[in-house]
């Protein structure tokens, strides 16, 4: 079995999902559930065997060491973080707390586990750490794509604190043998994802015709990945990845913001047509956020030629699939979508 961490939130209830029904191996899956760590994510597990949520803290060192001692499982697959830019911006210290402190915690008692371990589980063990592009910083719009060799530049308290969760892992397979495994990936998209993001906000806030506030002059670029993709992926890492090894994984798919709000008001066009006027109508360019980096890309060269990984989407194929779903889960948008997420809202877009 599996031990998740952070499996209620975006990208980890995709992976829980996706691996439950490719696989079908049980998984114990930690989340604090917080705002972003959503239990209606999982809603298509309930009454799953299966499938377990414990509610709870990777701090908990107690808490995660009984988890590892009662379900005794083969791999630690770590997505449990706080993810967002802009929230990084206006409260750095959670960031640091879960994604520095609460990996260090979490890696202290896998290696106190994994030494336990009998010589044949000690071998087959892996803790697989699920990071970011934004740890090597900015690109210009002609250079090289990042690899896994690039220099490490976070430029936003968010990428400082994985960056500094990718450096403990990478430590500890280095100093106690700990068979590690790192992943970064670039932006994803798709289902679940809380509307903080760019592309739910944008399709939240078109439904609802209000403004779609793009930073700057819109020109930012990233590497736009399906997360169905990257959960591919990931599984492709922690079957045949060589420990101690970091995998870039991107959906080679770079596109300007203002190039995907567009992109999106199409779709939603075609899907459910504005009563007056068009969803572009309500793109606004809004002041730019601080330190926000200009161009991410990511080259895949090392997963496609090592594992032959390689994404199944087309950055329009899975913003389609990615509307649709949206569209047609309006119940779970206007549930995650009231209270702390409208002072959120009102916090990073008020003044700009």
């Amino acid at each position: 079995m599996l031990l998740i961490t952070g499996g209620a939130g975006f990208i980890g209830s995709n992976f829980v999902l996706s691996t439950l029904a490719a696989t079908g191996e049980p998984i114990v899956n930690l989340d604090k559930l917080t705002y972003a760590g959503n239990p209606r994510n999982l809603e298509l597990l309930r009454g799953d065997a299966r499938h377990a949520l414990v509610q709870g803290d990777i701090c908990d060192r107690e808490l995660v060491k009984r988890l590892l001692a009662e379900h005794r499982p083969r791999a630690i697959v770590h997505f449990a973080a706080e993810s967002h830019v802009d929230r990084s911006i206006h409260g750095p210290a959670d960031f640091v707390q879960t994604n520095v402190v609460g990996t260090l915690s979490l890696l202290e008692e896998a290696r106190a586990y994994w030494s336990a371990l009998p010589p044949d589980d000690w071998r087959d063990f892996r803790f697989l750490h699920v990071s970011t592009d934004e740890v090597y910083g900015s690109l210009g719009p002609e250079d090289p794509a990042f690899t896994e060799e690039s220099a490490y530049a976070p430029n936003s308290p968010y990428a400082a604190s994985k960056a500094g969760a990718d450096h403990l892992v990478r430590a500890y397979h280095h100093t106690y043998g700990l068979p590690t495994l790192t992943t970064n990936c670039s932006n994803n998209y798709g289902p679940y994802q809380f509307p903080e993001k760019l592309i739910p906000l944008m399709i939240h806030n078109a439904l609802a015709g209000r403004p779609l506030p793009v930073y700057g002059d819109g020109q930012n670029v990233r590497d736009w990945l399906y997360v169905e993709d990257h959960c591919a992926a990931i599984r492709e890492v922690l079957a045949h990845g060589r420990a101690g090894e970091t995998y870039n994984i991107g959906g080679n798919c770079e596109r300007a913001n203002l190039e995907v709000v567009r992109l999106l008001c199409t779709l939603i066009e075609h899907a459910q047509p504005r009563k007056h006027g068009r969803y572009e109508d309500l793109i606004e360019l809004v002041k730019d956020r601080p330190g926000h980096d200009r161009r991410y890309a990511m080259n895949t060269a090392k997963i496609e030629s090592e594992l032959g990984w390689r994404p199944r989407e087309s950055f329009e194929s899975g913003l389609a699939k990615t509307v649709r779903w949206y569209l047609a889960n309006a119940e779970w948008v206007r549930a995650v979508t009231s209270g702390e997420y409208r002072h959120w809202v009102r916090t990073n877009y008020g003044q700009r």
